[in-house]
């Protein structure tokens, strides 16, 4: 018998950062909010809707946003707050499918073939989620319910905010036939110009084309372009899914220039990724420093490990061990960044020796 069609659902919060803190504070509520630092060096973390009508979008310098947006709000982020509320969401999924794929804070991934409920409708599941979100919140959610998960995350963007939109087995082709290869999840801007130069232009022009062809032009991705193409999708939907990487990263509201300002700011940033593996027991073997100059040059250094990195005095140790050959700077520094890579759920026994597998 052939495998029963798989019934997933896509739930995206609406402008998550931004409606927590209109919730929590009525005097923003209609008026344009950006969450994050009003400072000349300063970057949106999110926009509200009212924001975003005027070209306001997360990751844009809060100065741009300022011009295009003269009466825009800026408030500080709670991640703590926010971390409460999604654990909140998580906690509705869960009283329908152990299937849940967390990305982020505010989206996740449900397969609800086989559910808790016993419900046979994924559009009844989805609708009876976002009324709970609304009702225990008081915020709201998009989602999006399809076969697979690339159609589903098109189908949660599709009519936001407080969408529910399905794309049914029947109507997967057509709907991705009619899309630019923009819309796409997984072709970002630099390949979607790619594509433009090779004549694609849609998902129909994308179907046009031979999977040797794609993988010729973007090689291992092109497999996967062939496939959604084709509106075809076999990733599971994993709960056991873990984080690629963890990291920290902050912009100066000056620039940094000696030894002292470098090594201490880098402190906080290690400790930001540090309780991310302590609460999680998730831990890594890829140290990744980032350095911005005052140019806008940007350079990243890695080092890896044998066994995780299993304290933070570890971490301390490589993270400078990677500025070090950077000092002293020829040229003020305006973010640092580090992240750890190569992560996975470790028991490891205290003392550890460090093993450098290359620089």
């Amino acid at each position: 018998m052939p495998d029963p069609v798989r019934k997933i659902i896509h739930i995206d919060m609406d402008a998550f950062y931004a409606s927590v803190e209109q919730r929590d504070n009525p005097a923003l509520r209609g008026k344009p909010v950006a969450v994050g630092g009003s400072r000349e060096r300063g970057v949106v973390a999110a926009a509200s809707y009212e924001a975003r009508t005027f070209g306001v979008r997360s990751a844009m310098a809060s100065v741009t946003a300022l011009r295009k947006c003269p009466e825009l709000l800026f408030v500080k982020p709670r991640f703590e707050v926010y971390k409460a509320v999604s654990n909140q969401i998580r906690t509705i999924f869960a009283e329908y499918t152990p299937l849940v794929e967390p990305l982020s804070l505010d989206e996740a991934y449900l397969d609800v073939t086989q559910n808790l409920k016993g419900i046979a409708s994924a559009t009844q599941i989805a609708s009876e989620i976002k009324a709970k979100i609304r009702q225990e919140t008081g915020l709201t959610a998009s989602a999006g319910v399809s076969y697979n998960k690339f159609l589903a995350k098109l189908a949660s963007d599709y009519n936001k905010p407080d969408g529910l939109y399905v794309i049914r087995p029947e109507q997967g082709l057509a709907f991705v036939e009619t899309l630019t290869v923009g819309q796409f999840h997984g072709i970002g801007r630099v390949t979607a110009a790619r594509m433009n130069e090779l004549g694609i232009f849609t998902g129909l022009d994308l179907r046009g084309q031979t999977e040797a062809f794609l993988r010729q032009y973007f090689g291992k991705a092109g497999q996967y372009y062939y496939q959604i193409a084709r509106a075809v999708d076999d990733r599971l939907v994993n709960a056991d899914r873990i984080r690629k990487s963890v990291g920290s990263e902050t912009t100066f509201a000056r620039d940094l220039t000696t030894d002292d300002e470098l090594s201490v700011s880098l402190e906080p940033l290690i400790e930001d990724v540090w309780g991310y593996c302590d609460r999680t027991r998730i831990w890594g073997r890829t140290v990744t420093l980032k350095v911005k100059y005052a140019d806008f040059r940007q350079i990243t250094r890695s080092r890896t490990v044998l066994t995780p990195i299993s304290n933070p005095a570890m971490l301390t140790k490589l993270a400078l061990d990677l500025l070090g050959p950077l000092l002293p700077v020829s040229m003020g520094v305006r973010l640092l960044g580090v992240s750890l890579s190569n992560l996975g759920p470790v028991d490891a026994p205290e003392g550890r020796q460090l093993a450098l597998t290359f620089g």
